[in-house]
This record gives C-alpha cells, structure tokens and sequence, in this order.
C-alpha cells in the first residue's frame, strides 16, 4: 500500500505503518469496501459517515477491526461474500452508527460478545418513531430468546443481561445518559438479575418445597445506585422466620450461583460475622446481632441498604428495624475515630507501586469522598432526616443543602466524584474486568484519554490533558477529605444526644432546662430568632447551636453566651465567612462559646469587633506579641495617617485586637489548659499565669503610648530639639497592667538649649495634653486613660 494511502487514513485516527496497511486492507476492496486505493478516498457518501464515526471512537483501529469481525461473521452465515444487513443499516441509521462504533471502539469485551451473536446489534438500532433504545437497566427475555439459540433459563438471563449492557454502554459513550443516570441504570440491572436469579432458584426448589420468605438486600454501590460497570454486587440475605430458613440458603446460594455465570459476583460478606456467619439470617437474628455485636463499619455499610429482590415488603422492615440502631451508631466513644481509622487502614493495604494510580482507595481518590460523606451522614443524620439517603451524590447533596459542607466544597467534591467515577467506568468497559488502576502504558494512555473525550491542543497532548485534571482533582479531594473527616465539630455533634439535635420548641425548651439556663423560655426566644426559616443561614445554625448549648452549659453563665453569640451572629450572620468559619476552622465554635459565655468583657470586645474571631482559628494567634513586634505595627499604623487624630484611631484599633487576642487566649488557656508557645520575645509562662496576662497587657499599651506620641509630636508645631519620655508607674511600670487599667505614667521634657523655659514648658504641655485627649476619646474603641496623677504635686503639680 503506497505511502500517501497510509497517511491519509491517518488522518482518520487509524495507526500508521503497519497499523495503517492493516487499516487499508480492512477497508478496501477486499475488506468492507469502504475506501478506493486508487483515487484515495471513500468509495461513497456513506462511506464517509461509516469512516468518520470509526474516527471518533476511543480507539479507531479497535472499532474497524471489530466491525470487520462482525461483517465477515455475517456473510459467513448469509454464505454472501458481499452484501451487509450491518452495513446497510448503518448507512441508513446515523444513530445505530453513532451508538455502535463508540461500543466498539470503547469496548474489546462487548465487541467480542457482538462478533459471538451475530444480530444483536439491532438492539442498538433507533426505533420507527425515531427514539433511540431504552437504556434503564430492564432486561428483555422475550428478545434475548428470539436473538440467540440458547434455550437454557441462565443462558437466556445472561444473553438479556448483555444486551441490556450493550444499551447502556451506548447511551453511556455517546452521551444519551450522564453518570447518575448510567450508574442508576446499572444498578437497575443488577436489581433485575437478581431478581431473575432469584426466580430460578426458587423455581428449581424440589417439588411441594414451600417458597420461603426470603429479601435480598443491596448493599455497597448497588444498594447506592451508583453501581458501575465490573464490580462484585454486595447483597445480604434476610428470611422472615426459622421456618424459612432451610429453603432460603438453598435459594440463596442457587443465586449466588446463577449471578456468577450470567454477570458478576453476588458478595454476601457485609452480612453479620462476615464469611464465618450463616448466609441467611432471619429478621429477628440480625435484630440481635446488630444490637449487641455490631462494629461501626457496619452500621456505616447499612446506610446503603436498599431492597433489591425477593420479598421486598420484607427487604424494608429489616431495613426499617435497623434504622434507629444506625442513627445511633455515632454516639459510640469510638465511632468517629473507628471511621477515621478504616479509612486509613484501606490506604495501608494498597501495594505501593499502585498507591498514586489508585482512582479508587488511594488518596484523593473515590474512598476519601465516600467516607467523609457517609461519616457525616452519621453523625448529622440523627437528627436531620434529608441525610438519610443511601446514594454518595444525593447524601452530599443534602448536606450541602442543609448547611453541613459549604457549597463549594460540595462542587468541589461532586466535581471530582464525577471525574472519577468517569474514569472508573472507562477502565472497566475496555475489557469488562474489574480495575481501579489507571495505566502507565503509553498506548493505555492515549486511549483512556480518548474515551474520556480529550483531545490534544496546541502545546498539550490529549493524555497530558487527563493527567492534569486528574491531579487537580486529586488533590483537591484529599484536601477536602481531610477538612470534613477531621473537622473537630463532629466529636462535639456526635456527644451531643440524638434529641438535642432536633430543635423543636418542646425539645429546645426540654435541653435548655437540663443544660441549666436560668431563663429558658429567653433561650428559647434566641434559639428561634437565629434558626428560624428556610435559608441557609438557619440550617447552619441549627448544626451548630446544639454543639454551643453544651459549651454554654460548661460555662459560668450559659444564658450571657448565648445572649453574646446572638449578637455576635446578628452582626456577621450575613456574611459568608461567619458561619463557614466556626462550621469548617477547626475549634472556633467550641472556642467561641467558652469566651462568649465566660467573660463579658471579651464579649464585648468581640461584638466591637466580631472579625476578630477569626484569630480563635489557630493557636499561634492566641499568643500575646513581643514587645518589640507590637511597637513596629502600631507605629507602622500610625505613620500611614498624616492626621494625628486618624493615626491614634488605627493605633487604638490595633490595640483592640490585641486585647481580644489576650483576653480569649486568657480565658481559653483556663477553661481548656491552651498554652500555646509564646514567641520570642513575647510574656513567658503559661498564659494562665497572671503575671504573662499583665505583662502582656502592658506590652500592648506601650505600644499604644510610643506609636500616639509619635502621631501627636509630627503634627505639632513643636521646639526643634525639644526631648519628650513618658515613664510608666504603678502597674504599667511593673507590667502588671489588667484589662480596665488605665496607663501610670509621668511626662518628662528636656528643653533644648537657649531655649526659654516657659516655650519649652508649653510645648511639652500641648503634647501631653493632646496624647490624653486623642486616647481618651470616644469612640468605638476602647479608650486608653492616660494618668498622671502620681506627678510631683499630684494634680496641683505641673503636667
């Protein structure tokens, strides 16, 4: 085949070299008669379609060398060595073409399966009134019987079981469904075989045999509806009575069986004891089990039990009787760390070398999404009922509606979820084997890339491209796992009980008066005004405030925090950090209820102030600043004012922040022994000790004093040289300074030479005087008294 024809077909997405003789061979004369050697070119319009369909399918070659297969499988039974019914209809049908060929090329397995039955790709053909085939899941025995020889009930089962496949990979691979609705889909099918298997096995029951009630319960993905392509189907068996319990595990592991040969295998190991216990339990006996015997793992699998096949009225009150046990799983000591632990003993158990190519259990990976969601689900769903939903997507979208994870963390995950389950299917439909691996072959590459839909753009390949998206999602997943199954607030949620979290009036008013609020009909009124209606803002509250109420309770006076957090929330409730602050960063809501409902006065400083809770976030910021740091950005502030009175508001500012900062450290540092250390230079000793309070204290008013004096002195139209120091007294002096205290000092002036006493004297009087006027203003800061009462003299004396 000459050069040009080779490069061509290149151009088509077919290999070149020998790759592309072989194309060109398929496609000739010889072949499917698709393309003229001589002129170069497809022999006809159709042929152009056919051709330009094979080049947008995942792998080109694969899909020619597959309808080549299934042509020539054709005329060899239609002994026809020339006419195609395939290839007539796909000229014909643009959808039959469109759907087919993506198959092929996505698929070597259900190409190989339509190569062996010949016919069968009419399943994929577009109906008369135009409609493309269903491709919800349904299995269609009648057709399966009328397109196969097979006889055989398993063999029927497993030829309706691949065609209803073979339609959903179609729909899948040319965009007819998206994820949730392929992953439904699939789900549907598994549902309908076991419900098949089931009818066979109780069908091969030896005659006068009664039919036992018997449930199948899904589990796992399944039992999620978000099954994909190759996976084992997790299942749990349920008989109604003792009675039904002999004819039951024979049914069910006749199903089992029959699964197996027709799809996949059927996985009863999340039954109670696992492998080692009976197959088929009653109702009553798993009743028993789960009260008593059951880990957390176990109640974490229950959260997608869904009735699947058999008897499923009874599916549902197994379902139904284990429910209040599963809401009750998180109040165990141990349960949130029993999931934290689980996830981290699924990374361990990866080999190394597949740790970073693991879509699946690796980090940032498919194991991290579920587990933060399910974890949440545990811990909010007992009081909060919109949780309970089997499914990973609908549970975070719930959450995310109810306020539990942001709403860009939500995307964020439902992004990389997407993406990842995306992936997951087109490694699993390549060869229908069960993988969770991305390669690291080249080739491997370029076409997982390509079923993906990348394509490559100038400077990046399409594989490039892949990997680059791949990383990002990653790495945001892994990010995002670790805020929501580390958060702090879900030890705090998960010790609060269950009826605690529902904030009914009658239950609000019941906990309010158990947690000892001298006036909870007033608690209540607070509770009702923050958590009252439908928006966003409410449903945030509603998670938080039971976790507050308990912090408020500890404290010495629970109805003055929660008066303060009202306020506080009142102010900053609208904007959008607040909130995502104390639900998301770490301690702050536990932190913020100790202060708020321990100590007026930083109550006050933080309703001056509220922005200055974000300092609650990290415990480096609770640590009171070295003299020397202080001074700096105090005078820093003021030096970006030319007005001495606008220099002294942002000093005074700044000391407000850093009073909030000591006076929350102070109060945190007794109710909680938070000792963070201090920084060079800074008080040593624990922050508890009044000495590093007072000392702390005295820092920031230095800082003050230094950075006003100089405001006040650039503005004045004072004595070149004149020399001007304010000396600290009583408890300033000996950095033993409180809260409320006001600044001890003297005011000293050294007059330049030759200059006159009473100039000099006015000089130094003007700048003592405005320093105490401009800190003791009033304003929404907290005003610096400056006194000088200790002068010689006292007040008669000169100042």
């Amino acid at each position: 085949m000459s050069r040009p024809t080779r490069g061509r077909l290149a151009r088509y997405g077919f290999a070149e070299g020998d790759g592309g003789v072989r194309a060109a061979d398929l496609l000739g004369a010889d072949g499917l008669g698709l393309w003229q050697a001589d002129e170069q070119e497809p022999t006809d319009r159709s042929a152009a379609d056919l051709l330009a369909a094979l080049s947008r399918a995942a792998d080109p070659d694969l899909a020619l060398r597959q309808l080549h297969r299934m042509v020539e499988t054709e005329r060899r039974t239609a002994d026809d060595a020339t006419g195609s019914e395939l290839l007539a209809a796909l000229a014909a049908d643009p959808g039959l073409r469109r759907r087919l060929v993506a198959v092929l090329g996505a698929s070597a397995a259900l190409g190989d399966h339509l190569v062996a039955n010949p016919g069968q790709w009419t399943v994929l053909g577009t109906a008369p009134d135009g409609l493309a085939p269903t491709a919800d899941g349904r299995l269609d025995l009648a057709l399966a019987g009328r397109l196969t020889a097979a006889t055989a009930p398993v063999a029927v089962l497993r030829q309706a079981y691949r065609l209803a496949l073979l339609r959903i990979a179609a729909a899948d691979l040319t965009g007819g469904r998206g994820l949730e609705q392929v992953m439904s889909a699939l789900s549907a099918l598994a549902d309908a075989t076991l419900a098949a298997a089931y009818e066979i096995a109780v069908g091969e029951l030896p005659a006068g045999t009664p039919r036992p009630r018997l449930a199948v319960v899904a589990m796992g993905k399944c039992g999620g509806d978000e099954l994909n392509y190759v996976s084992d189907v997790d299942v749990i068996f349920v008989a109604a009575t003792d009675e039904d319990l002999p004819a039951a595990t024979t049914v069910a592991a006749r199903l089992i069986h029959v699964c197996g040969l027709v799809a996949w295998p059927v996985d009863a190991a999340l039954r109670p004891e696992g492998n080692r216990g009976p197959l088929v339990r009653t109702l009553a006996s798993h009743l028993a089990y789960y009260q008593r015997w059951a880990r957390t793992w176990e109640f974490q699998a229950l959260l997608k039990a869904r009735p699947a096949a058999g008897d499923l009225a009874l599916a549902r009150e197994w379902i139904d009787a284990l429910a209040p046990l599963v809401w009750r799983a998180s109040e165990r000591p141990e349960a949130v760390s029993d999931v934290r632990a689980m996830r981290r003993r699924i990374i361990d158990n990866i080999p190394p070398k597949e740790l970073d190519r693991e879509i699946k259990r690796g980090p940032g990976g498919l194991r991290d999404i579920e587990f933060a969601v399910q974890l949440l689900q545990l811990v909010h769903g007992r009081g909060d009922e919109s949780l309970r939903v089997p499914g990973t997507v609908p549970a975070l979208r719930a959450l995310v509606t109810g306020g539990y994870v942001g709403r860009a963390d939500g995307e964020a995950l439902l992004r990389g979820y997407r993406f990842l389950r995306g992936v997951e299917h087109r490694l699993q439909l390549q060869a229908l084997r069960r993988t969770h691996t991305v390669p690291t072959e080249p080739a491997a590459l370029r076409w997982l890339a390509a079923a993906l839909g990348y394509a490559a753009i100038p400077g990046r390949s399409a594989v490039e491209s892949f990997r680059a998206d791949w990383v990002a999602h990653a790495t945001e997943v892994r990010r995002l796992h670790a805020k929501l199954l580390y958060r702090p607030l879900l030890e705090s949620v998960a010790r609060v009980p269950a009826d605690g979290l529902r904030l009914t009036p009658e239950a609000a008013r019941h906990r309010l008066e158990v947690l000892g609020f001298a006036d909870p009909a007033g608690a209540l009124r607070h509770l009702q005004a923050l958590t009252g209606g439908v928006s966003r803002t409410a449903a945030i509250q509603r998670t938080l405030l039971p976790v507050l109420l308990s912090e408020f309770a500890d404290a010495p006076e629970p109805d003055r925090g929660l008066l303060n957090y009202r306020q506080v929330s009142d102010k900053l409730g609208s904007t959008p950090w607040y909130l995502r602050l104390l639900r998301d960063s770490g301690p702050v809501a536990r932190r913020l209820a100790r202060v708020l409902s321990s100590s007026r006065y930083a109550a006050d400083l933080l309703a001056r102030e509220p922005e200055a809770l974000r300092l609650l976030a990290e415990e480096n910021e609770l640590t009171p600043r070295p003299r020397e740091v202080l001074c700096d950005g105090f005078a820093a502030a003021a030096a970006r004012h030319a007005d001495p009175v606008e220099a002294t508001r942002a000093v005074r500012a700044l000391r407000r922040r850093e009073l909030v900062r000591i006076a929350c450290a102070d109060v945190l540092s007794r109710a909680d022994g938070l000792a963070p250390r201090p920084e060079r230079g800074a008080p040593a000793g624990p922050l508890a000790d009044v000495t590093r309070v007072g000392t702390g204290l005295s820092y920031v008013t230095d800082a003050t004093l230094s950075a006003a004096l100089r405001a006040v002195r650039a503005a004045q139209p004072e004595l070149p040289g004149l020399r001007f120091a304010v000396i600290g007294l009583g408890r300033l002096g000996g950095y033993e300074s409180n809260y409320l205290s006001d600044a001890d000092v003297l005011f000293v002036y050294d007059p330049p030479a030759g200059t006159a006493e009473s100039a000099a004297s006015a000089a130094a009087h003007a700048i003592a005087e405005e320093l105490r006027r401009l800190l003791g203003a009033p304003a929404p800061d907290p005003a610096l008294g400056v006194d000088a009462d200790l002068r010689p003299e006292g007040r008669q004396g000169p100042l």
